[in-house]
């Protein structure tokens, strides 16, 4: 409709022009007629819209300016507005368009069946009919139906949720969201929630919410409109009473269309929303974008947003030397590789993250409330709880064990093989790698305070809150001391909520405004939330609020040139210096000028997201590989060191690991140095993130050739005490140096590469 009507305006208009040009005035008259009569009419059925809407408009100008233009017998200038009309509705449509089309793409990629694998074949269902556990098909090319857990390994392309362009390599066990695309063969996964929580469903309730609402700055502009329309009356009437000359009125009332007013702010507002959404930020309509834009203070929850969210192996404990951890480790995955419970996927994906290759289980039996067994090749394989795998009785080790999760407020999974229990895993919530360099990026964005309020104790509280660099840590907070934090930052500044889970969405809705991280699927949080972030990246947020900002200042902006060149030529009008044809042309020119201002909103600008090169893509996503790989070869440092005994010590172990340091940690930590360190360099265009990894690069060798000095000097026949406990204290400050390093390098390196992003094949 709205390329309709500027088409028949615009051809109205220039037909009257050519006619006038060749000497045929009553013809050119009769067009440019036909062309106010056409804007008259859409301008009455705009304006009685609005009022049966109720809503404030200054159609009622532009249909008085057209009236006028008939009486004065000015059709030029009637049919210059209804161009001028038409022009400024074509481009709000083809803006607000542009801001849906964003959002929209999540909605029609929504998948309506999904093939279920039975025991005896591969059946088409509804994806509504899929429940918790079913076994689900992906083919080549097809659109993940349901979120899930991978049982093997696969190759998603999630352009249509995060905006990244390069495929996503998923290991077997991580957990997949509906709607992405099997790029690769075709896989398995077990579904973890029903299709009505999935993903997708919550994107669709996002969609709506975001597009069903307009900029509190667009509702001030309407507001604004029905001051604007008295006073282009009154002036319009002063024109004609002091003059006698009613063409001046009409003269005033052609320059006085605000159209700059009514299109340009929510031009660049829906261009901010269409910025934001590509950056994976869904901003819930204008009124939550103005909100961050507006916000100087951010609340954050702890769990799942400073933190991963979910837990993360961080060690593995041995029962005795019977079975070594690597083993542990493949056959406890293997098993848990069918399970729906989340610490099933922490372990499988820890083991893919090792190398170790597994197997798919047998006979697998579920004892709910303690845990899973089966057969993983000829072992009978057991994993749950401590009780059900030790017993009543607590050997040393077990002790060991809980004591350390206590301290570290880790959880803890048990395992069994072959009816003996077998080693132990201690899983954390580890913090985001990436969770300091966004705070860097939130104060280099504007936010002058940052608040961490969480429900965990005051110790972990703390700890997370030094290493992230927050203000203030507020813990021990339940929902209701939540909202109290709220209450009390906001009477000093506008605040911004950031949390992910159910106890958060009070609060999220209590705050200037929410913001929920639904990269692992929507949830409570999502819909109490004016803005959603849909990728798994941090700096997002820092990059919407710029992008908040700075599409409000642009909106600003064309407002105050557009009603200001606006107001300059109706008091021109108002004193005879502007005819009405004149007055229609410049008219035109400022409406464009003002909306011009306002399409710069949807060029990019200033954002703090890292690019960075294919080629650094594939050699840093390999590094973290082999980065990932050595993990276990740290974690054995301490092992060893554990088990060192002044009373008839075995060196052995201790000779073990440092061939594996010099075999597997050593090479690494030097192509590190030669390959990832240069790399981040390039990346930041600085070497001074860098000189504290390439110290610690030294300082490693330095400790590992100390180790191999000290062996070479000790046997098993003479070895002394004091010789134990010098090795001893060498193995745990290499320990402590190695997880003080690779924290470095994960958030240093690491947290600088798009998410999930893989190394192509060929390259």
């Amino acid at each position: 409709m709205q390329l309709l009507l500027f088409v028949s305006s615009a051809v109205l208009l220039l037909g009257g022009g050519a006619a006038w040009l060749l000497g045929a005035a009553t013809m050119s008259e009769l067009l440019w007629v036909a062309g106010t009569v056409l804007g008259l009419v859409f301008s009455i059925a705009w304006t009685v819209g609005a009022l049966w809407r109720r809503q404030p408009s200054v159609d009622v100008i532009a249909l008085l300016a057209l009236a006028g233009a008939l009486w004065v017998h000015e059709p030029f200038a009637g049919a210059m507005i209804t161009v001028m009309l038409a022009s400024g509705q074509l481009l709000e449509a083809r803006a607000a368009a542009r801001a849906r089309r964003e959002l929209s793409l999540l909605v029609e990629r929504a998948p309506r069946t999904a093939r279920r694998r039975l025991e005896d074949g591969v059946v088409e269902v509804p994806v509504d009919e899929v429940s918790r556990g079913d076994r689900i098909l992906v083919g080549t090319g097809e659109v993940v139906p349901v979120d899930g857990r991978l049982v093997s390994g696969g190759t998603l392309d999630e352009a249509a949720l995060t905006g990244e362009s390069l495929p996503v390599e998923r290991p077997a066990g991580d957990e997949v969201r509906s709607g992405v695309v099997n790029a690769g063969q075709p896989i398995d996964l077990v579904a973890t929630s029903v299709a009505a929580e999935s993903t997708y469903a919550g994107v669709v309730r996002l969609v709506e919410q975001a597009q069903a609402s307009s900029a509190p700055f667009v509702r001030a502009a309407d507001r604004i409109a029905v001051f604007f329309v008295p006073l282009t009356l009154l002036l319009a009437a002063a024109a004609w009473a002091l003059s006698g000359d009613p063409v001046r009125a009409v003269a005033v009332l052609v320059v006085a269309t605000p159209c700059p007013l009514l299109l340009a702010a929510p031009i660049a507002i829906m261009a901010g929303l269409s910025r934001a959404a590509h950056i994976g930020v869904v901003v819930k309509g204008g009124g939550a974008l103005e909100r961050l834009a507006a916000g100087t203070v951010m609340l954050f929850d702890k769990t799942g947003t400073l933190t991963q969210g979910q837990p993360t192996l961080a060690d593995v404990v041995t029962a005795s030397n019977g079975v070594d951890a690597d083993e542990v480790l493949r056959l406890a995955a293997s098993l848990d590789q069918v399970s729906p419970h989340v610490l099933a996927s922490s372990i499988v994906t820890a083991a893919t993250r090792r190398g170790l290759t597994l197997e798919m289980p047998d006979d697998v039996q579920e004892e709910h409330g303690y845990g899973l067994s089966g057969l993983v090749g000829a072992r009978e394989v057991r994993v749950g709880k401590a009780g059900w795998i030790v017993g009543d009785a607590q050997p040393a080790w077990v002790r060991q064990v809980l004591r350390r999760a206590n301290l570290d407020d880790s959880l803890t999974v048990f395992v069994g093989i072959d009816g003996e229990p077998a080693g132990a895993f201690l899983l954390q919530d580890p913090i985001r790698s990436d969770a300091p360099r966004m705070v860097r990026g939130l104060r280099e964005a504007g936010i002058v305070r940052i608040v961490l309020v969480t429900g965990d104790r005051a110790d972990i509280a703390d700890t997370v809150g030094r290493i992230v660099g927050v203000d203030t840590v507020l813990a021990d907070c339940d929902p209701a001391a939540k909202l109290v934090a709220i209450e009390s930052e906001a009477v000093h500044a506008p605040t911004i909520m950031v949390g992910d889970g159910v106890n958060d969405a009070p609060a999220l809705a209590a705050a200037g405004v929410g913001v929920a991280l639904a990269a692992r699927g929507a949830t409570a949080s999502s819909e109490a939330a004016g803005v959603v972030l849909t990728v798994d990246r941090l700096d997002a947020l820092a990059d919407a609020i710029l992008i908040a900002r700075r599409s409000k200042s642009i909106a600003l902006q064309a407002v105050l040139v557009g009603m200001g060149l606006s107001l300059v030529a109706m008091v021109a009008a108002a004193a005879g210096l502007l005819p009405p044809a004149a007055g229609a042309v410049i008219q035109e020119a400022i409406d464009v000028l003002a909306i011009g201002i306002a399409l710069r909103a949807v060029l990019p600008g200033k954002v703090h997201t890292i690019t960075m090169p294919a080629a650094d893509i594939d050699a840093a996503h390999r590094l973290k590989v082999e980065h990932d790989a050595v993990l276990a070869v740290v974690e054995q440092i301490r092992a060893v060191a554990d088990t060192l005994s002044t009373q008839n010590c075995d060196l052995a172990p201790a000779h073990t690991l440092f061939d594996r340091l010099e075999a597997e940690l050593l090479p690494h930590e030097r192509a590190d140095e030669a390959r990832l360190l240069p790399l981040v360099d390039r990346t930041l265009g600085s070497s001074d993130t860098t000189v504290a990894m390439s110290r610690t690069h030294a300082e490693i060798e330095h400790q590992v050739s100390r180790l191999h000095r000290l062996l070479a000097d000790l046997d098993n026949d003479t070895v002394q005490p004091e010789d134990v406990i010098e090795l001893r204290r060498l193995l745990y400050g290499l320990y402590g140096v190695l997880r003080l390093h690779n924290a470095q390098e994960e958030e240093g390196a690491f947290s600088l590469v798009p998410v999930g992003t893989v190394a192509r094949a060929g390259s």
